[in-house]
């Protein structure tokens, strides 16, 4: 494995890529950027597809790590609950953007906060996935 630090569109994002002769995979991908930026804007209702996905789960309290989206794409499935315990490089949602899926893994270990996405939501990159404690 090797880790490198990447800069795109002016944020910093840590990554692992594997090494080896075997078949080209995606890796995970790190959604915690480095440098901190401004919270999105809510996907306003008209961006939205016409089946309206039910609300995130949340526990009340946003925790103290953000997890954001890394670029923009569609929410394909949550792999954690609200108060699940979580180990760093863990899943946290599957993010599907070019026909590709990516999971967007805990930067550390914790506990889930909150989930502010569905399944089936179209996100931007920057936009708040989840929260850890």
């Amino acid at each position: 494995m090797k880790f490198y630090t990447i800069t795109v569109n002016g944020r910093t994002y840590d990554v692992q890529v594997e090494e080896g002769a075997r078949a080209i995979q995606a890796a995970p991908v790190y959604a915690a950027p480095v440098a901190s930026a401004p919270a999105a804007a809510p996907v306003q209702a008209a961006q939205e597809s016409a089946a309206v996905p039910a609300s995130p789960a949340t526990s009340g309290a946003e925790g103290s790590l953000k997890i954001s989206s890394p670029m923009p794409g569609k929410i394909v499935a949550i792999k954690v609950a609200v108060g699940q315990a979580v180990k760093k490089g863990e899943a946290i949602v599957v993010l599907e953007a070019m026909k590709m899926e990516n999971e967007i893994v805990a930067p550390q270990a914790g506990i889930i906060a909150s989930i502010n996405v569905t399944a089936q939501q179209t996100v931007d990159a920057g936009n708040l996935l989840a929260t850890l404690n």
